[in-house]
């Protein structure tokens, strides 16, 4: 916790039921993440839930393309996890067409430069 506030991030932990402000050894930087749940829960779920779909798209990447990166210089594993991302995104927006039930439109060049 103290390493990400030392990097200037605000570390969004979800506090237990039975939380208090004085948990453990009273740290205040603990007190003040605390007093911050509690006074702020509406911003404080909106800031959790950024990340926990992060965490839902990182796992849904690896489960369907796989977890290692085999590029071996640093700008094809760059390349390689863009073009990953890429057909996790594909992939999502085909299923939201049959689950939606919405009907793609495509068009031909004739008409997109009829449209243009």
């Amino acid at each position: 916790m103290k390493h990400a506030q030392s990097k200037g991030a605000l570390p969004v932990i979800p506090f237990k039921a039975n939380a208090n402000a004085v948990h453990g050894s009273g740290d205040p930087l603990w007190t003040r993440l605390y007093h911050f749940y509690s006074l702020n829960k509406v911003d404080f779920d909106r800031m959790y839930h950024v990340r926990s779909n992060a965490e839902s798209t990182n796992a849904m990447i690896k489960a369907k393309f796989g977890e290692r990166i085999r590029s071996r210089t640093q700008t094809a594993q760059v390349n390689e996890l863009l073009c990953k991302v890429l057909c996790h995104n594909i992939c999502v927006t085909i299923q939201v067409y049959y689950e939606l039930g919405i009907e793609p439109t495509f068009w031909d060049d004739g008409e997109q430069k009829e449209a243009a």
